[in-house]
């Protein structure tokens, strides 16, 4: 669920180049690098889905374990993906490049060996630390490397390749875990950061932003409030609602996130400026987006396992059954970008969502433990219609809604608030699974699966009204800065 977009544009901000000069040589060997690092970063987000089952058989752990594996990745991700940003404008792109790819390769082997539960969660809150601060910069590398004339092929390829990452995610996962073990798709990382990491200090160029300034009061704040909140919800079925541990988590986290708010409202050069929220267009899409994240992704960590646990599929054929919904962007996409010229983006994005509102509405009356595969691959294929829908158009909302110069730091918060929604989905939608039912059994899985999801397809309901709240098409829009960042990661799911 994850994208670089919240780098800099390299035109919109000064920059100070050294060694090596570009050219032909530098912007191919950039293209190479930043693609594979950013495949590698999105891989991690859908990967684990399909390997939940036979983690959890080899290193146990309660539902709670399995939301934290998936939000400990995410939820560091997305706190910390425009700090990294900002770390690479102060300290060199280049060097912290590399160093958020150490980190990821690192901490990428560390989960493959974790002897427990708990010690695969603190490996996946690194990787997501490493993935932060190496995601954002692959972009302002690439666009430093491209003359301005190349720069939307370039784009397009890097997108088509962290869009791939997303449609693979559970397959990759799947095929992995079945035929050699669930470790692998954490030690796939390793033998591919060791091959980058000497190819991007030699080929890539460094660069900076001059007067670039870090938000680490703001980070903390936004950090701990997160932490705090959906530590709360994965808490909630366990220890009740009423608990003082839940308790403090939702009072604290959402007072630091109140906190937060009025950073961005007071302070000089926040991470997340509060007054991109006065505009209409740009409250209503992030408003959607995230609640988009919230169900969609919540549902995703249930229906993998739903696919492995109740219906018995192994973690390839779980894959594979996915892909109608996971890779749909990839075949309905182009087409999407093309209606959304044509009429408009706000059409476009609210039949996106309420196309996923009905899929999962769809699945959530055929679940039962005996379920054939026919009568799922509807609710499927309209789910992924709908996010295939959302995700050109959506970007392009968002990035008309600001000004050409702010659409660096715009594409940051949009792109945090996707992660942070998809590590809230899993632990609101978990904790609803956690409620009505559980691992006993088939049904007891199925009473747990079929209320999450309704309330899943609830907030994409909501999600949808608020897209009804965006401006009509205008006669004339923002332009996107010269050399800005396209909306290449349109297929981007966490």
């Amino acid at each position: 669920m994850t994208t670089a977009d919240s780098a800099r544009p390299a035109d919109s901000a000064p920059t100070t180049d050294s060694t090596p000069p570009r050219g032909k040589a530098t912007a191919g060997w950039a293209l190479l690098i930043t693609s594979i690092a950013g495949f590698m970063a999105s891989l991690d987000n859908l990967v684990v889905t399909t390997a939940l089952p036979s983690i959890r058989k080899d290193l146990g752990g309660a539902l709670s374990d399995l939301e934290w594996t998936v939000n400990a990745y995410t939820l560091t991700f997305a706190v910390l993906l425009m700090f990294g940003a900002a770390l690479g404008d102060r300290f060199g792109r280049r060097k912290l490049f590399v160093t958020g790819l150490t980190i990821f390769t690192v901490a990428s082997a560390a989960a493959a060996m974790a002897p427990g539960i708990n010690e695969l969660i603190a490996a996946r809150a690194i990787q997501g630390v490493g993935a932060a601060i190496m995601m954002p910069l692959t972009l302002t590398l690439l666009t430093a490397a491209i003359p301005p004339e190349r720069r939307g092929a370039a784009y397009g390829i890097w997108g088509a390749v962290n869009g791939m990452a997303v449609v693979s995610g559970p397959l990759i996962g799947g095929s992995l875990t079945e035929h050699i073990s669930w470790q692998w798709i954490f030690w796939l990382n390793v033998p591919l950061g060791i091959l980058l990491l000497p190819l991007a200090r030699l080929r890539l160029a460094e660069s900076t932003a001059p007067g670039a300034r870090l938000d680490g009061r703001g980070t903390a704040l936004i950090s701990l409030g997160l932490f705090g909140i959906v530590f709360a919800l994965v808490n909630a079925t366990e220890h009740g609602w009423t608990s003082a541990r839940v308790l403090t988590g939702l009072i604290v986290g959402g007072a630091l996130v109140l906190a937060f708010v009025r950073h961005g409202m007071t302070a000089r050069q926040p991470m997340l400026p509060m007054r991109f929220f006065r505009r209409r267009a740009f409250s209503a899409i992030n408003a959607a987006t995230m609640l988009m994240f919230v169900g969609m992704f919540g549902s995703i960590f249930l229906l993998s396992q739903f696919l492995q646990t109740v219906l018995g599929y192994s973690p390839t054929e779980a894959g594979l059954r996915m892909l109608p919904w996971t890779g749909m962007p990839m075949i309905v996409a182009p087409i999407a970008g093309y209606l959304s010229d044509r009429i408009g983006g706000r059409p476009v994005v609210a039949a996106g969502l309420a196309l996923q509102a009905i899929g999962l509405g769809w699945f959530a009356v055929v679940a039962s433990p005996d379920v054939s595969y026919a009568t799922q691959l509807p609710s499927l294929i309209i789910s992924g219609i709908g996010m295939a829908l959302y995700f050109p158009a959506s970007t392009s909302l968002g990035m008309s809604s600001v000004e050409p110069h702010e659409q660096g730091v715009a594409s940051g918060a949009s792109n945090a608030l996707r992660e942070v929604g998809g590590a809230l989905g899993v632990a609101l939608l978990g904790s609803i699974f956690a409620a009505h039912g559980g691992y006993a059994s088939g049904s007891a899985f199925v009473d747990g699966l079929v209320p999450a999801l309704w309330v899943g397809a609830s907030i994409l309901v909501v999600a949808f009204l608020a897209a009804l709240a965006l401006p009509r098409r205008r006669s004339t829009a923002t332009p996107l800065a010269q050399g800005a960042p396209t909306p290449a990661s349109l297929q981007k799911v966490g």
